[in-house]
């Protein structure tokens, strides 16, 4: 056998057949976008995902839940003055709320990589995940997708050039673990509803 044979292997057509396959078995060109990537993973960690495609249907999609979930004339945590009309409209108390019933927040960026939700100081103030409320409805946008976690963290260094946030951190168990799962161990699971707005 000759020494090129030997470093680059057979020229044989059933050889390089076989390397073609195991080349593509490894680098397999994505076939899924990440907007499907995302829906897939966070569904299957759990959440809840309600598709809108204007601020009419959020409003709808808002209600319904609050119907579902029997949340009206509750106390909710909310940070984002944006959001305290739909709460006003459902006679909903955000102001030093003693005992929320669920937190209404939007969010930093959305993480189709592992399916999870990234936020900061601007959603949640200084609060630990496991210390917000069990129940949460989160806003976001299609264009708020990223790909992976360094994704997001450079999409948020881009948005807030002087004022960074702190508290960087994503949620991303939206139901209790069937089995002990030590990938969850020290994260309280979360009853979580995406309503995500058509943007693109």
């Amino acid at each position: 056998m000759s020494l090129f044979r030997k470093i680059f292997g057979s020229s044989h057509p059933a050889a390089e057949e076989q390397k073609e396959s195991e080349f593509s078995t490894y680098y397999k060109e994505p076939t899924v976008s990440i907007d499907e990537q995302f829906i897939f993973n966070f569904k299957k960690n759990g959440g809840k995902f309600l598709y809108c495609e204007n601020n009419l249907e959020i409003t709808e999609q808002f209600e319904n839940i609050l119907e579902e979930n029997d949340w009206f004339e509750s106390e909710v945590l909310c940070y984002d003055p944006e959001l305290f009309k739909l709460l006003d409209d459902n006679k909903l108390t955000y102001d030093k709320p003693e005992n929320p019933k669920f937190l209404l927040s939007s969010c930093e960026s959305l993480i189709a990589e592992e399916g999870s939700i990234l936020f900061s100081s601007k959603q949640i103030k200084q609060h630990k995940p496991n210390d917000l409320p069990t129940n949460m409805i989160i806003l976001a946008k299609a264009s708020q997708i990223m790909g992976t976690k360094s994704d997001g963290l450079s999409a948020i260094k881009k948005k807030y050039e002087r004022d960074y946030p702190t508290n960087i951190s994503t949620i991303k168990y939206f139901e209790k673990a069937k089995e002990e799962d030590f990938t969850q161990y020290g994260s309280s699971a979360k009853n979580l509803y995406l309503l995500l707005l058509e943007d693109l």
